[in-house]
């Protein structure tokens, strides 16, 4: 079978994505998997191939048709829009925030025009979005504006394990308050539609509880009674295959040992902690309920190590794999 086409923008060109990038591509196990389609600028890869030391020539194209799929080969869509003489690695500028912004433009068009199978993205900057004048925080608001999906959701995978997330960048006052049983019924609908676009169709997803032990029946926290359990019997009454809740103190382990496909997380760091806990590196984003497939490293641009050459591909080459894992199922 075909290698799948797989595009990777590569960020903010002052951190450490373009050098992920290149040392990914010059991976044997990801060009064993995959067929990588760069959109960035060619000073900038030129730069973090010397930087990285990897064995790598650039082909330069304008569509993926172009490509030479040779083993120590980057086929680059160069946008050309970095100003090497403004250009200062590490440092954060509107420059780079426009020019990260226009990488993952380019290859959401690719996707949506199903040029490409999926977008496996590096790392963006917030203040340097805000410095270009990008009206959006991060990838997730970017892609759902471009693909013009309403609440893109995000789906963590590490292992065995996956994790949807009921509420992500608010307090965790205000998450409290978010755990209702309209809102629960509505992200396991939306969170089961993106595990269906995966493939993955068999077993069950498990709701962990918010509370410590899911609040021993309202004796402290009554979330669960009042909440949470209306929510999964109304979702088991209308045939879904959903769980819980269940204690977040077991209920990461259970996934990721099988008896779950999924855990939805009521809030930010509890679902964050579990993946990260256990392998930080291959903790991967999944943007679900779009039109594309989009994965994710999980870590920042990292400005303070960037252009040492000792940032660690791991996180990418992960990526990269899970995009090329799902593209042929998704749907």
């Amino acid at each position: 079978m075909e290698k799948p086409l797989i595009a990777v923008p590569i960020g903010d060109p002052a951190g450490v994505g373009p050098e992920i990038v290149a040392k990914s591509i010059a991976d044997k196990g990801t060009f064993d998997i995959a067929r990588c389609v760069v959109v960035g600028d060619k000073k900038i890869m030129e730069n973090a191939i010397q930087i990285v030391k990897a064995p790598l020539t650039i082909h330069t194209i304008t569509d993926p048709s172009e490509g030479k799929w040779d083993y120590g080969t980057i086929n680059l869509i160069d946008l050309d829009n970095i100003d090497m003489t403004q250009f200062k690695i590490g440092q954060v500028s509107g420059m780079c925030g426009k020019a990260a912004y226009a990488y993952i433009e380019k290859s959401v068009e690719l996707a949506m025009k199903r040029k490409v199978a999926a977008v496996a993205t590096t790392p963006i900057n917030k203040e340097a979005l805000k410095a270009g004048n990008i009206p959006f925080i991060g990838h997730t608001e970017i892609f759902g504006a471009l693909t013009k999906t309403k609440d893109p959701l995000t789906m963590f995978e590490v292992r065995n394990m996956r994790v949807f997330f009921l509420t992500r960048h608010v307090s965790l006052a205000e998450a409290c308050k978010l755990v209702t049983k309209e809102r629960i019924i509505d992200y396991v609908k939306r969170c089961l539609e993106v595990l269906k676009k995966l493939g993955i169709t068999d077993g069950t997803m498990a709701i962990a509880g918010l509370n410590p032990h899911s609040g021993e029946h309202g004796l402290f926290g009554n979330e669960e009674v009042t909440q949470v359990t209306p929510a999964v019997e109304e979702l088991q009454k209308q045939g879904y295959n959903v769980a819980g809740p269940i204690g977040a103190d077991s209920v990461f382990h259970q996934a990721l040992i099988g008896k779950y496909n999924s855990v939805l997380s009521l809030y930010h760091d509890q679902g964050h902690i579990a993946t990260k806990t256990l392998d930080f590196e291959r903790t991967i984003s999944i943007t679900g309920g779009m039109p594309i497939l989009r994965t994710s490293v999980d870590h920042g641009t990292a400005m303070d190590i960037a252009g040492q050459g000792i940032v660690s591909e791991v996180s990418m080459i992960e990526a990269i794999r899970l995009a090329a894992k799902y593209a042929p199922n998704y749907k």
